[in-house]
């Protein structure tokens, strides 16, 4: 099964709201209101003596102000307050961040390779440096905490241009907070453009195969279905006897990828759904016929660092009973995010829903616990990190106070584990699951 190249999930889904939310005009809908609760107000009525109390404090700054304040900086500040308390998603993007995000799904950029989150006090959380990138290759790890750049500590008025990219060549420091370590340490990193084969794959016995998935773009679908070919055709009879299927430190990306990559091993069933307030976000994909490995057992590698994309991808097939999932609890996040383009070039990226898997479960705050637990080399533990340790983090509906935090899982001993786990599952059929 081959698709057409698709825009990124909040792409498609700002092309339905728009027309809803950003017309000049346009109202927005209105929720029904609760049973008892007809008289209050509507959702859509605008909040006429908070915008009186807002103009009222713009002014008071523009006038009273100890220096002179630029319009738009002042307009800025206070759209990115208006975002700052709903979730660590939601954020407002000047231009160059909107097109960085673009970028980043095409899979070329000029920068240092890594996907972060962007905290309130400025800080960057690093969610997964990619494969085979400057900052995998400066030993950048997961949950890291970058707290300054090129000596200069960050705050939120420091971001107004993506400082972790830059002309190839150059270099910039990092001083990052890693768990573990008494002070703050220096990374040199040196930017390049970064061209990302998000799929790689070799054998790993004969007979068995991996494929390395470092995150969800444009082609990686097409690359996937290429690579898996490829290791089949090594295969006795073209065909393989297993397949272990690497996420770990896969932070997501385009939804699409991740749906296309589960319709290739599903010959039916559902393989994620979204749902959100409004009828508009709300989408369900299911697998067309037709399994590309014919039911060649699969096992699914995931750690801490696996987010998103790569979630959806491990509870489809395992939901579906098509794969186990090896390794440590991901990190939880099943929130889907909605880019609203501005028409400065800036954008506002919302939440506006929460993933599913086949099994009706949401992934938000909660991650998915793996069949078979792996715990790290070394005994080193991502500590806090995970969407449920994120400040202000959206409540997850099957979130759990105190739930175990998974570990990130580095070298090749995992991938030896699941391969061990691969062997004894043979060919024996999968119950379908229904563990979150």
């Amino acid at each position: 099964m081959r698709f057409p190249r698709r825009l990124p999930l909040t792409l498609v889904l700002a092309a339905a709201i728009l027309p809803a939310f950003a017309q000049s005009g346009a109202p927005v809908p209105a929720a029904k209101p609760a049973a008892g609760k007809a008289d209050s107000k509507p959702e859509s009525q605008v909040p006429l003596e908070e915008i009186r109390r807002y103009v009222t404090v713009y002014n008071t700054v523009k006038q009273a102000y100890v220096e002179p304040v630029d319009d738009r900086k002042l307009m800025q500040s206070a759209i990115r307050g208006l975002l700052l308390d709903l979730d660590p998603h939601s954020a407002y993007l000047v231009r160059s961040d909107a097109q960085s995000l673009e970028e980043d799904s095409s899979g070329a950029y000029d920068g240092i390779g890594v996907d972060v989150q962007v905290q309130p006090d400025g800080t960057i959380l690093v969610i997964a440096p990619i494969d085979d990138t400057p900052a995998a290759r400066a030993g950048v790890k997961p949950g890291d905490l970058i707290v300054a750049i090129d000596g200069k500590p960050l705050t939120p008025d420091s971001l107004g241009e993506n400082p972790l990219r830059g002309e190839p060549g150059s270099s910039t420091v990092l001083t990052v907070q890693r768990e573990g370590q008494a002070k703050p340490i220096d990374i040199t990193v040196k930017r390049e453009t970064i061209r990302i084969s998000s799929v790689r794959g070799r054998m790993l016995e004969p007979g068995y195969g991996y494929l390395r998935i470092s995150t969800f773009q444009a082609d990686t679908a097409n690359d996937f279905v290429r690579q898996l070919d490829e290791l089949s055709a090594q295969a006795a009879d073209k065909r393989l006897r297993g397949l272990v299927l690497d996420l770990r430190s896969n932070p997501g990306g385009l939804l699409t990828a991740a749906v296309q990559i589960a319709d290739e091993l599903l010959d039916k069933g559902g393989i994620v759904s979204t749902r959100g307030r409004n009828p508009v976000v709300d989408t369900v994909f299911n697998a067309t016929s037709g399994d590309r490995l014919q039911g060649t057992p699969v096992v699914v590698l995931v750690d801490a660092g696996s987010a998103s994309a790569s979630e959806v991808l491990a509870a489809a097939l395992r939901d579906n009973g098509r794969a186990r999932v090896v390794g440590s609890r991901t990190f939880g996040k099943g929130s889907v995010q909605t880019v609203l383009p501005l028409d400065n070039g800036d954008a506002v990226k919302l939440t506006t829903a929460r993933y599913y898997t086949p099994s009706g479960r949401s992934i938000q705050a909660r991650g998915i616990e793996p069949d078979v637990v792996l715990k790290p080399e070394g005994a080193r533990s991502a500590g806090s990190y995970s969407e449920s340790a994120l400040p202000g983090h959206l409540r997850g509906e099957q979130e759990t106070a105190g739930q175990g935090v998974g570990d990130v899982l580095d070298g090749e001993g995992p991938i030896t584990a699941a391969l061990g786990v691969l062997k004894t599952q043979g060919n024996k059929p999968l119950a379908a699951s229904a563990k979150p």
